[in-house]
């Protein structure tokens, strides 16, 4: 059934499959087998793990001829960033709106958005963005635009498409090295990625393989209920009868540190150790929460010592110069 993905139309953007490399000092470290899923090494514009679900949303607004791409996210969203490079690479406008948590000043992914001459809108009310954006498709349409509307973080059916393939392609690197991880770990904030590695594995008949999502800023439980939402869509667009048990999505929040975009004391050492370590840079709004939470679960026995681990690492190598002030503090 996983097939009927590739019935979609995709934009191919990077090249695949991306790295899966094995982070040896730091399992002799955490004295289990981790490995790293290298979303961040992609050559779209910095990479992440956006520019999976932005080839199949980009794919279907141009089935649909739109010529200009709307998307919202915070001030230093990746996903407004890897927006606007997929836009520039498929010819398209972009408009880009963004509302805090975050920095105005230029620099890190809002010095990228800059630089690829994306429309931005700042609006200091979150949650009047979506109806921004609404208003600046109603806008462009009747100037005789074609406007298409990304949910943030790509946090749609099309979205969910991206990681059901990666799943494909991380089964297969394994599969390479006559090996298969126990759990997959990574950071969870709109949903999408999280739906689609479930999707993806259960397509494949996989169900021993458990599927970590550390939330970057919301509930447990809200999380819980965007990635049920996302998979039911999914399915329902992929024409399928796919049943997904509440034990399969989880996801912890004893990472947050106060919210979504605040950057503490604790997630900075970690992206510190994890460099140190493994010459791996880190974030501090996504990928080091992600990495606190497995290295957490590990010393707390949810995570068997010795147990095969993949980390997924999604990206966001600007966010540390666009919070290199706040990072500084906590290094000196």
């Amino acid at each position: 059934m996983i097939w009927r993905v590739f019935d979609f139309p995709r934009y191919t953007l990077t090249f695949y499959p991306t790295p899966l490399e094995k982070a040896s000092r730091l399992s002799k470290e955490l004295n289990i087998e981790l490995y790293i899923k290298r979303d961040d090494v992609m050559t779209l514009a910095l990479g992440g793990n956006k520019v999976r679900k932005l080839e199949f949303i980009l794919g279907d607004a141009l089935s649909k001829n739109c010529n200009v791409l709307i998307t919202r996210g915070a001030l230093h969203s990746n996903h407004a960033r890897l927006t606007a490079a997929a836009a520039r690479k498929a010819g398209l406008d972009v408009y880009l709106v963004l509302t805090p948590p975050g920095s105005h000043e230029l620099q890190g992914n809002l010095l990228l958005d800059k630089l690829m001459d994306a429309k931005i809108v700042f609006v200091n009310d979150q949650d009047k963005a979506d109806d921004v954006m609404e208003e600046i498709a109603r806008d462009l349409r009747s100037k005789g635009k074609r406007p298409y509307i990304i949910p943030g973080g790509g946090a749609s059916a099309y979205g969910v498409l991206g990681y059901i393939v990666a799943s494909l392609e991380i089964l297969q690197q394994f599969y390479n090295l006559k090996k298969k991880p126990k759990y997959i770990v990574h950071a969870t904030g709109t949903g999408a990625t999280q739906a689609g590695l479930i999707l993806g594995m259960k397509l494949l008949g996989i169900d021993d393989i458990k599927i970590i999502g550390i939330s970057v800023g919301r509930k447990a439980r809200e999380c819980k209920e965007r990635i049920t939402k996302l998979i039911n869509i999914t399915t329902k667009l992929l024409d399928i009868d796919l049943k997904i048990k509440p034990g399969d999505i989880i996801v912890f929040d004893d990472y947050i540190f106060g919210g979504y975009g605040i950057i503490v004391e604790e997630i900075v050492e970690i992206i510190k150790y994890v460099a140190k370590v493994e010459g791996l840079i880190l974030d501090p709004i996504y990928t080091g929460k992600a990495m606190y939470g497995l290295i957490d679960l590990v010393n707390n026995n949810y995570i068997e010592k010795e147990s095969i681990v993949l980390f997924i690492h999604t990206g966001g190598t600007p966010i540390p110069f666009q919070y290199s002030t706040i990072i500084k503090k906590y290094l000196q």
